[in-house]
């Protein structure tokens, strides 16, 4: 399986979409429907009805990139937003990709802290330990 660079945008198409669309039909998709620019710097993914593939789109320097994935006997978890089009993380495609519903995995908060190197109280200063005996 590939992997994508972490810092491209990845924009999924929330609707089904009638999976003989080529890549000519899915830009115009992304122009028309999503309201983004097929020539910009990220991922598209449309998913079918039945959300057993997933079509990935992207221009790559000199032309577009279609690439397909087919599941035999599973279902992809295509998230299910109101906006029509959700934006994505490469690590979630990645995670939609392997089967991972994204929409029920959570992070830990992000900690933001003042100091790291606050004033260290001074009964740390003895040691924890006893000392040992030389006996």
């Amino acid at each position: 399986m590939f992997r994508l660079s972490a810092d491209v945008p990845v924009y999924l198409h929330r609707d089904p979409i009638d999976f003989r669309a080529g890549i000519d039909s899915l830009a115009m998709l992304v122009e028309q429907s999503m309201g983004l620019n097929p020539f910009e710097r990220a991922v598209f993914a449309f998913c079918n009805r039945r959300r057993d593939r997933v079509k990935l789109l992207f221009f790559d320097r000199s032309g577009f990139v279609l690439i397909l994935r087919r599941l035999e006997e599973d279902r992809f978890y295509w998230p299910n937003r109101r906006d029509a089009v959700a934006h994505l993380t490469t690590e979630q495609l990645h995670w939609l990709l392997d089967g991972i519903d994204i929409e029920a995995v959570s992070r830990h908060p992000l900690r933001q802290y003042a100091s790291a190197g606050a004033q260290v109280p001074a009964h740390f200063d003895t040691p924890m330990l006893p000392e040992r005996s030389s006996g």
